[in-house]
């Protein structure tokens, strides 16, 4: 241990010249130090070496498992774990656990317990293998589904089109914060140059938090969730990740669980990761989830006319796919989907091929073969993505039209 320093916190990082004391007070001066504490959490700066002395303890045969589930904005993530006698091979070796509605926003006080119904399992990036982690759906104490348990729906209506082999490829935009709650690397009094050089830049004066990007990336791996790429995006402190591509309900379930190891790896490092769709006003581009969709028909030779009758489809429906492509009934979009900055107008309906201002995009490679997948461009980046895929299917396949929706319980 270094002669001085809490075994709490890790000595002062930079060069030796920025590491002295001055009339102002004990770091008063120190640029790197300074910076530290003004953006990332006091949590972040606990001695990880610590912590890994108790990761590396024998768990003797136990596993811990870490229940996660959508609390009550439909935004956010909850989790906690409990330890099981073995390791569980599948989804059904899981049981089902509760909590408390009532601190998450679902449900009151006076009947508070809420059911955790396991429904994918992950390996855990964070303790490692043998423990896992689980998404759940919650179930309310009458055994329905809660109001954001948007999955159940969405379950029915996959299994009712999965002759049809839906594929989706989600691209969740999200931008690094401080805790601050200003973007990561931006001038504490200011703004970066001008957007241009940070999309897919490489640089220390083009992007930032590189480390958490890369280490998101290789916990979605190990966890077994299907993430195919990642990328820094338009605006500087924005980054993109790609899940799929999907079948059916999994979808939602690698999404969603890519999400819940995002924050949990920007906790580790001190920041925070917002799906806002517009964080910052003015000229920045916004958050989307870009949304790639294709049937079976779709991904054969002359599918083409399948992916023109679908956008067809879509067209007809636009008020209802805007009104469930975000958790506020569109009120988010209406921020982003300006028509600039790479967006379509919220209040048109449109589509192009290798248009990125449009509603629809038909990528240039599928218009060449004549066959392959479009995209959805107006998903905000804090969407659910079962409502999304839901919305696709019931719309495309399931040929429903309005703003209703059908319900199919008695299917």
């Amino acid at each position: 241990m270094l002669s001085g320093f809490s075994p709490l916190v890790y000595p002062p990082a930079g060069p030796k010249h920025l590491q002295k004391t001055n009339r102002a007070g004990a770091w008063g001066r120190c640029p790197a130090r300074r910076a530290v504490a003004m953006s990332v959490s006091h949590s972040s700066r606990l001695n990880k070496l610590v912590r890994e002395q108790y990761m590396r303890l024998p768990q003797d045969g136990l596993v811990q498992v870490t229940y996660v589930w959508i609390d009550g904005s439909g935004e956010g993530v909850r989790c906690k774990s409990r330890t099981l006698d073995k390791e569980p091979k599948s989804i059904e070796d899981v049981p089902e656990w509760n909590f408390d509605g009532s601190s998450t926003a679902q449900a009151e006080g006076s009947n508070s317990d809420m059911f955790l119904v396991p429904v994918c399992m992950f390996r855990d990036p964070f303790c490692l293998d043998p423990n896992k982690l689980v998404l759940c759906e919650v179930l309310k104490y009458n055994r329905k589904p809660a109001e954001t348990n948007l999955r159940h729906t969405c379950k029915k209506v996959m299994d009712l089109v999965k002759d049809s082999h839906p594929w989706f490829g989600m691209e969740q935009e999200y931008t690094l914060l401080g805790i601050n709650g200003h973007p990561y690397g931006w001038p504490d009094n200011g703004f970066p140059g001008p957007q241009g050089p940070y999309y897919c830049g490489v640089g220390a004066d083009k992007v930032y938090g590189r480390d958490i990007v890369e280490s998101h990336y290789k916990a979605c791996l190990y966890a077994g969730v299907k993430i195919c790429g990642t990328n820094a995006e338009v605006m500087p402190s924005q980054w993109e990740f790609q899940v799929g591509p999907c079948e059916g309900i999994e979808m939602g379930d690698h999404l969603w669980m890519a999400r819940f190891i995002l924050h949990r790896v920007c906790e580790d490092f001190g920041v925070v990761a917002t799906l806002d769709p517009k964080p910052m006003t003015g000229n920045w581009n916004g958050a989307g989830c870009h949304t790639n969709y294709s049937t079976e028909e779709m991904r054969r030779e002359g599918g083409l006319k399948h992916i023109e009758a679908a956008i067809e489809k879509l067209s007809k429906r636009h008020d209802y796919h805007i009104c469930v492509y975000d958790p506020r009934g569109g009120r988010d979009n209406s921020r982003r989907l300006t028509g600039h900055h790479e967006t379509s107008n919220i209040f048109e309906f449109s589509a192009g091929v290798a248009n990125r201002g449009a509603s629809i995009r038909i990528p240039r490679q599928v218009g060449q073969d004549g066959y392959g997948y479009f995209e959805d461009r107006r998903p905000a980046a804090n969407c659910d993505p079962y409502a999304v895929t839901e919305a696709i299917m019931r719309t495309t396949v399931l040929n429903e039209t309005g703003v209703e929706t059908k319900d199919y319980a008695n299917h």
